[in-house]
């Protein structure tokens, strides 16, 4: 199984869509790595810029409620996918882009709103967070500090997750 974490790109919105993940105009390519250069190309964010590194070497998002609201698609999870985001951390998601995640075999995790906010006041460029997917934890490492948060997904999604989506874990089951 892969492992989880990474760097963190922390995006401190709430109500990110899908249009801002994945730019519409893009949904008619025909491979994931065609989407991988506008992975939140049109995200409106001050201070936020798609090219910066911190976007390109990030493996773990941070952010706050609602998010991929919107349209429902499955690029918003691929694009993350194509540019090794494995892990999406918020206080909420929408219902289909968060399932969409586990079917791509990654991490949509939740965590209470007081949660976010202390990995917020952790945040600085360097910050890395290491998920224990057997353990159901999460570790924030940064220059502030080292934290470690519990989390919970439904056993349905931690198996989606563990056969690498949904694809592969119905070809081992059915």
């Amino acid at each position: 199984m892969k492992k989880f974490g990474g760097k963190v790109l922390f995006l401190d919105r709430s109500d990110i869509n899908t249009d801002e993940i994945i730019p519409a105009r893009y949904l008619t390519e025909i491979s994931k790595e065609a989407l991988k250069p506008h992975m939140l190309e049109d995200l409106n964010l001050e201070g936020f810029s798609p090219m910066d590194a911190s976007v390109r070497d990030a493996g773990v998002i941070v952010t706050r409620a609602n998010f991929g609201c919107g349209s429902s698609r499955e690029h918003a999870p691929w694009v993350f996918e194509v540019n090794n985001i494995n892990v999406v951390i918020a206080v909420s998601f929408a219902r289909i882009f968060r399932q969409n995640m586990f079917n791509c075999g990654m991490l949509a995790i939740e965590l209470p709103e007081k949660t976010i906010d202390s990995l917020f006041a952790l945040s600085d460029r360097g910050a890395e967070i290491i998920v224990d997917f057997n353990n159901d934890k999460l570790t924030v490492m940064t220059g502030k500090g080292r934290e470690t948060f519990e989390y919970h997904i439904s056993g349905f999604d931690k198996a989606l997750v563990e056969a690498g989506g949904w694809v592969e874990f119905a070809d081992a089951r059915y």
